[in-house]
């Protein structure tokens, strides 16, 4: 536990809060970065403190995931650094699995997050030189400051024509849990990623008639590639092949085990999957059964979406249809420039690091970033690492210092 020490001071605002003194880092949110990143710290014998605004652990799993979902990769891939998933657990564990293996990661570190409190600002003092972070409650003071919020913060809401006069019923999969509810209605879902791709399996599953809107171009790969992971495959690949090769290798295998996707009405992008993950973060569709409830006819693979009309929507080619509900599977996006007032280190159109990958960690006066890499968990695992192990580097220096001016001089 860290000791606090309390004072009376004024905040950016000129109003009177108390500030508290955080000795180690301080970490925005509490989801797998935080818990990553905090784990690493305690490795190097560093204190930090969490801040999250929810009121529970890695939130987006447990308040805003549907209840089918999965890990996409074998578990290898997403473990947390020294914790492994527990033997038992299948390769591509569930979501409740996952979500019991971060608690025990929490309990196992003793990591104890401050809950609902939802930082307003961070803002870097450079008269002082520390970060003053400001929340409902109070404000911490600290000399590193880790962005921990992850890529999938705040719901994306899209600007469609018309979408506010649709009668039926509307909601992000943020929102959804199941096709409990859905029976026998007409389903629009609007984004074919791997969300929206699973939540139209679900709805079927559950009796509803699922269309999903396709807007651009995208990979849908299998799963797996004769018992092997696709993914776990490719890794290895290129540690031999050069990643133009291994996406020829990886589309081939595809056009084997799933034939053309067109045929079902996706295209597929002119870059290889590999390549356009590492140059934009677009994750490749891992078929898990959809395209087997498309082949059936379960499933329609309907054109982006024009307008909306009160009953329904008109797509980009002129067709109409009705519906009574719509899933807007468009993703998430980083609140980061809605509360963070620095000028160099994340982008403000799109609240990334402006650095990408694999220098997107360190910004300047103490302030990093973890998981924000576009390569999921075990992205946000080396940045921990990176983040831990360069704080360290600092921590000695200063304790070093402290020390030395502390201890008695003899003559």
């Amino acid at each position: 536990s860290i000791e606090l020490n309390v004072m009376l001071s004024s905040d950016m605002n000129s109003k009177e809060v108390k500030s508290i003194w955080i000795p180690g880092p301080v970490i925005i949110g509490a989801g797998p970065s935080g818990l990553a990143t905090s784990a690493c710290l305690q490795q190097k014998g560093i204190p930090s403190l969490i801040l999250e605004r929810e009121n529970c652990l890695v939130s987006l799993w447990k308040l805003k995931s549907y209840d089918r979902l999965r890990l996409h990769l074998p578990k290898k891939f997403c473990e947390l650094p020294y914790m492994a998933f527990p033997q038992e657990f299948p390769t591509y564990s569930t979501k409740q699995q996952f979500i019991s293996y971060l608690e025990a990661y929490a309990t196992y570190f003793s990591i104890e997050p401050l809950f609902r409190q939802e930082v307003l600002l961070a803002k870097y003092d450079s008269t002082l030189g520390f970060w003053k972070v400001r929340t409902s409650k109070c404000e911490y003071v600290c000399r590193w400051l880790i962005v921990a919020t992850g890529e999938n913060s705040e719901p994306v809401l899209p600007d469609i024509e018309r979408i506010s006069s649709f009668q039926g019923r509307i909601m992000h999969t943020s929102n959804y849990k199941n096709g409990v509810g859905f029976q026998g209605e007409k389903v629009l879902v609007v984004g074919c990623g791997n969300s929206g791709m699973e939540i139209s399996l679900d709805l079927c599953d559950y009796g509803a008639q699922a269309s999903v809107s396709v807007r651009n171009k995208l990979h849908i790969l299998p799963r797996e590639v004769l018992g092997k992971s696709t993914f776990g495959l490719s890794m290895w690949l290129l540690k031999w092949f050069p990643l133009k090769l291994v996406d020829q290798f990886v589309l081939l295998c595809s056009w084997l085990i799933l034939g053309d996707t067109r045929r079902f009405g996706f295209k597929r992008p002119d870059v290889g999957p590999l390549e356009l993950k590492n140059n934009t973060g677009k994750t490749p569709v891992l078929d898990v059964g959809i395209l087997d409830m498309i082949k059936a006819g379960q499933i329609k693979v309907v054109p982006s979406v024009r307008r909306f009309t009160d009953k329904g929507a008109e797509f980009v080619d002129g067709r109409r249809a009705e519906f009574d509900s719509v899933i807007l599977a468009t993703g998430y996006r980083s609140s980061v420039p809605s509360w963070l007032k620095e000028e160099e280190f994340f982008n403000k159109n799109n609240g990334y690091p402006a650095t990408p990958f694999p220098n997107n960690w360190k910004g300047k006066n103490g302030l990093y970033s973890v998981g924000f890499t576009k390569r999921g968990l075990l992205g946000l695992s080396m940045d921990a690492r990176k983040v831990a192990e360069d704080i360290s580097q600092q921590w000695d220096f200063e304790t070093k210092h402290l020390c030395t001016l502390q201890s008695p001089k003899y003559v």
